[in-house]
């Protein structure tokens, strides 16, 4: 258990500071060219998007902790390389769907997600691995 907290407390400080670089500094130009589209920053939400990052982080853990019977830093990226596809392709390409975003914005949603989705994969990877003590999805 100390390892998944670890992981989890390891993976909400990791997503936190890459959201804050990656949405925080390097995408502030073009969230300024579409300020039409966002609140503006003071009426941000932000205990509520901690609380986001949060579930995201406990849910993303949790899956790899129950449902991966080989846990190690390759299952570990592996699992962050498809569950960064998968959330990814949603947040860039799926947005850009349905709102007016520019296409690099898509793409940059992208690849962001994709390298947050990595890293948390190897971070889970090095913290929880096989010779973690197993833990149980339900008690019987």
């Amino acid at each position: 258990m100390g390892r998944l907290i670890g992981a989890i407390v390891a993976l909400f400080v990791a997503w936190s500071a890459m959201d804050f670089v990656i949405h925080g500094m390097l995408l502030t130009s073009l969230y300024e060219e579409t300020k039409e589209f966002w609140r503006p920053q003071e009426e941000y939400k932000y205990g509520l998007m901690n609380i986001v990052t949060l579930v995201s982080v406990i849910c993303f853990t949790l899956v790899y902790a129950w449902f991966f019977k080989e846990k190690n830093l390759m299952a570990g990226l592996k699992y962050g390389l498809l569950f960064g596809i998968g959330s990814a392709i949603t947040m860039g390409y799926g947005t850009y769907t349905y709102m007016p975003i520019p296409y690099h914005l898509a793409l940059y949603w992208f690849l962001g997600r994709l390298a947050e989705s990595l890293v948390a994969g190897a971070i889970l990877g090095a913290i929880v691995k096989d010779d973690s003590p197993p833990v149980a999805a339900t008690e019987s």
